[in-house]
């Protein structure tokens, strides 16, 4: 007796859509923003005329040198930095997309701050994919590093104004990893003076939060990442 073909279950009817979806209007209306400063002069902009200068990075787990693998710490962290996955979700989520190319995404980057949420518009500016950058020379000279990342800059309504760039570092002599954040910025226009005092008060405090926990977010995603490749190799036997 032949057995009843195995259906799938219906899905469910309160499965909401993703989030870019439920966003696609406040997200398409970003489409034609301008960004809210003038970036042509961004090599201008230091902290004598202004601009906070920031600059994060952490290590991630080494790989051997040359190259990076195929499944390895620098491809496991361009899979978490591609998808905006890195920044902790309790204070900031990336809306975008997903079909769309990397250049020029445009992200709707919702923010919380305690009981409240703020929707501001950015754009990636540029992808950076190097295959061997000199990197400055050392005690021990200069080692190539293979680079891959992009930065976004801040479209008009942002609270600040500026650019920043998430890179992945892999030294191809030693194998070292690094994910590395720089920032450029300065406050934005707030019209709201409710809305300035709080950002006056806590601005400073949530740009530092949001670098140190997307820091130890990635390096977490890009740890598991690695366990679970390794997990779901073959074991090998004594014969192999």
């Amino acid at each position: 007796m032949n057995n009843p073909p195995v259906l799938p279950a219906p899905a469910s009817s309160n499965a909401k859509p993703p989030l870019w979806e439920q966003y696609r209007a406040r997200l398409d209306a970003y489409n034609d923003v301008e960004v809210n400063y003038d970036f042509s002069r961004q090599k201008e902009y230091t902290s004598a005329t202004g601009w906070r200068l920031d600059d994060y990075e952490t290590d991630l787990p080494a790989e051997a040198p040359g190259p990076p693998e195929a499944a390895g710490s620098f491809a496991a962290a361009q899979d978490v930095l591609r998808r905006y996955a890195f920044p902790p979700p309790d204070l900031i989520t990336g809306i975008f997309k997903p079909d769309g190319p990397l250049e020029n995404r445009v992200m709707l980057l919702r923010a919380q701050f305690l009981f409240f949420k703020f929707y501001f518009g950015v754009r990636v500016s540029e992808v950076t994919d190097e295959a061997a950058r000199a990197t400055p020379a050392g005690p021990a000279g200069s080692d190539p590093e293979r680079v891959w990342g992009y930065g976004y800059r801040t479209l008009e309504g942002h609270f600040e104004r500026g650019q920043i760039d998430f890179t992945i570092h892999k030294n191809l002599t030693t194998g070292a990893v690094q994910f590395r954040i720089h920032a450029v910025s300065q406050p934005g226009q707030i019209r709201n003076p409710f809305y300035w005092v709080g950002f006056k008060l806590f601005g400073r405090a949530l740009q530092r939060k949001f670098a140190r926990e997307s820091l130890r977010r990635m390096r977490e995603m890009v740890s598991a990442a690695l366990v679970g490749t390794a997990t779901a190799q073959p074991l090998l036997t004594a014969s192999s």
